[in-house]
Formats: C-alpha cells, structure tokens, sequence
C-alpha cells in the first residue's frame, strides 16, 4: 500500500480521500499517541473528514486539541505548543476545491518523513488497531481563537521589527490564511484584501497562487501605492508575493532573496533540486552553500533540520526558518517580506537576482520506472557530477539538467538551464536524447 505522497494523502473527495479512510488514519495514528492536534481548511469535505479522523483517533483512547479552521502551519506549531504527539491537517492545500487530503505532523512542526508514513500505512493496510475501553476514549479540546493569536504572537515575536507602516494588499484566496492579516494589522501595517472570506470552493480564483492565478493581485499593487502583493494557497502552507511595481516574483527569485537574507557566510541553504542556478550564484556572492534535496517540502524540513543549514525554500512556495518551525510557514514568510520591503524595495533586491533561461519538457513514457533505471545507469558511465536524489541532475558547471518521474502521472519531466540561451537549448537537447535512448 503507498497511500502517502511527499505532501501526505491527497486526491479526489469520495475516491482517493473518504471518511472511511480519514477514520482508519485516525485509529492508526492513534495507536502510539496519547494528544493529536487537528485542524483543517475551508473545503466542506473538510468537515466530515475531520469528524471521522477525530472519531478513529478518540476511539483508540487519543484526546485531541481541534483548532478548527486553520492555516496547515498553525496546526504543525501547535503540536509543539499543546505539547501532543502528532498533528493532523485536513487540507489538499493548492489542490483544486473537489480534492482533500490528510497530512501528518511531528512536534518538531517537521512533517511526518518516510519510516513515520510507512508506519501509518502499515497499520492501515494490517488493520493493526487496539480500541480503548468503553469508558476510557479520548476527550477533545476546542483551540481554535487560540491557535490562531498564538500563531500571531509567534510570527511577531520573530520578526526584525516590531512596527511597520506598509501599504500591503493581501489576497488570502478564499483559505485559511488569515493570521497573516492579524499580524500586519497588528503591526500597523495598512491592509487591503482579495477573497478574504474562507470559501473551499475557492470562488475568488483557483487555489494555487500562480502568477496567471494572481494577476488581479498583481494589477491592484501596481495601479495603486501598495508596497507589497502576498497571495497564499488553501491552507497557507505556500506564499508568493508581488513587488511594489507590480511585478510578480518567481519562486526562484523570491528563494533566492529570503535565503540571502537568512543565512550567514559559510552556512548553507536547503533548496529541492529543479531549483534555479541563479540562486546558487547569488548566494555564492556571500558565501553561502545550497544543498540539493529531493522535491518536497518534507525533503527540505529534513535537511534544514540539520546543523549549519540557515534556511530551505522551494520555487513553489513552501519556506522554512528552521530556528522558528520546520513547517511551510506561508503567514511567517508573508510578514518576513513585507519586513525586507520596508528595509528596502522587493523589486529592488529582485533586480540583483540573475535570470537565466530555463527549458521545461514532459515525455509520456509507459514504465517511468524501468526507464529511469536506463537513465540513471547511462548518466553515472557519463558524467561525473551527478546527483540521483531525486531523479537524475547533471551539473555541467555553466549549465545544469534534470530527468526526474513524474509523482502522480506517466512522464517523465526535462528540465535544463544555463547562463546562456544557446547553451540551455543544447542542454536540453542532450537531456532528452539521453531519454530517448533509454526509452528505445
């Protein structure tokens, strides 16, 4: 059974993702926890899913702590602070309104990694569970105003500065991420919103805050005198944000600024392996280090978990101060760049990021697996810097490709970059002749 992806259990509600299963993961996590944490986001089907999972959980004698609706990082913190065994988000996050999902976390705010996952999924596939005795289930506790001004008071408390007087106009896309709003007005900061009512249908626009998602966002900041754009996802785990010009950032940009701003020479930055090489070549100026991970923002919560490693980010909108939390904090990193604008303009960092040309390409192939096998043994005969975390990356020095299977779907996905446009057409070139034979 293989029920959990890198970002837990997400797919369509009444197929991958019912009661029946929310019930069978509460029993398991339930097993060898004695408070769970759960909180969920504004999908409707978020309701009965949760009320199952806290029936599994209360029946193996679990108590748990219901923040109710909430951002997913408000429920990683509140593990840590209730001071529970494990939490539980009901979300898909920037998945489409018709999906949910289930995501388990650790007390340290990490999410649950690989040997966690495959515990759960064993439990479930054995159907290992132990009720409590008829008089022995587990109590709940409502925490819901709680966890949220707790949240509030966290971000402030690790924020540079204690005011500030920006213009910031925050589209919350119909999710949970409204304790970003709490903290900015908290801060003095002058707040407008977009789709600022919880709505799982997500009406305003599509969940997932893409630039084409986010050009209402974008048009409103620069037709007015904001200084910052933020757009969060469903459950405000992710966050982009649009400089005072109306610019939207790029993932990659966006990491490479919070990074350079975190990190300290001779630390290192934690970054999936499809990242740009223009954020190693800005970091490079202050002599900090990327360390390449797997995609997944589990993967980057793992390796900024160790020491010496400042901060971890990924270009979709998952950010990680791993002193503060190991969970995608979209709401800290909201205020974080409202604090860097104050100190000085987004577009003005942003323009001191390099971009470089980046060639993307998806091969349907019919055994992904088989054929990255092919792939894998045909790169390491060669190349000599090669990196299999995840796929297979090839650092060519002045350029970079990546053959990596798709999670969900039969592709296999291309990715190639250089300093140069030529250079990342002929990159991208030998990257898929290097499928195509293996494919042969």
């Amino acid at each position: 059974m293989t029920l959990f992806g890198t970002s837990g259990i997400r797919g369509p509600v009444g197929d991958t993702v019912t009661a029946d299963l929310a019930l069978s993961v509460g029993r398991a996590l339930g097993v060898d926890s004695d408070r769970v944490v759960v909180g969920r986001d504004p999908r409707e089907s978020g309701e009965f899913l949760r009320s199952a999972l806290v029936a599994g959980l209360r029946e193996s004698g679990t108590d748990v702590v219901d923040v109710g609706l909430a951002s997913t990082p408000t429920v990683g913190r509140a593990v840590g602070w209730r001071d529970a065994d494990a939490g539980v988000s009901i979300t898909a996050s920037h998945n489409p309104a018709e999906d949910n999902g289930i995501k388990l976390w650790q007390p340290s705010g990490q999410a649950f990694d690989t040997a966690r996952r495959e515990t759960i999924e064993e439990r479930l596939e054995d159907g290992a569970f132990d009720p409590a005795d008829w008089d022995e289930g587990g109590t709940i506790d409502s925490w819901e105003r709680g966890a949220r001004t707790r949240h509030a008071e966290a971000i402030r408390s690790e924020l540079d500065r204690e005011t500030l007087a920006s213009h910031v106009v925050v589209d919350v896309g119909n999710g949970a991420g409204g304790v970003t709003v709490d903290v900015l007005q908290a801060m003095g900061c002058h707040v407008e919103t977009l789709n600022g009512q919880p709505d799982g249908a997500f009406p305003g626009r599509p969940s997932e805050p893409t630039p084409e998602n986010c050009q209402s966002l974008a048009t409103l900041v620069a037709e007015s005198d904001a200084d910052v754009g933020i757009a969060h996802d469903g459950d405000a785990d992710r966050m982009r944000a649009v400089a005072g010009d109306g610019t939207y950032l790029s993932g990659d940009v966006l990491l490479a600024l919070f990074a350079r701003a975190a990190a300290s020479p001779g630390e290192r930055v934690a970054v999936p392996v499809d990242t740009s090489l223009a954020v190693a070549d800005h970091l490079a100026e202050i002599d900090v280090d990327v360390e390449y991970t797997p995609v997944g923002d589990v993967y980057v919560a793992e390796a900024a978990s160790e020491d010496g490693v400042a901060f971890g980010g990924e270009p979709s909108g998952a950010w990680i101060w791993p002193d503060h939390t190991l969970c995608p904090d979209g709401p800290l990193a909201a205020c974080t760049a409202v604090t860097l604008d104050a100190d000085r303009p987004l577009a003005d960092r942003a323009a001191e990021v390099p971009e470089y040309p980046i060639r993307r390409d998806n091969v349907e192939v019919d055994d992904k697996g088989a054929v990255m096998d092919r792939v894998r043994d045909r790169v390491l005969d060669e190349f000599d810097d090669v990196t299999t975390l995840d796929g297979v990356r090839v650092d060519l020095g002045d350029a970079w490709f990546l053959l990596r299977a798709s999670g969900t779907q039969p592709l296999v996905r291309v990715t190639a970059e250089a300093r140069d446009a030529d250079r990342a057409d002929e990159v991208l070139t030998t990257a898929r002749d290097l499928l195509a034979d293996a494919r042969a």
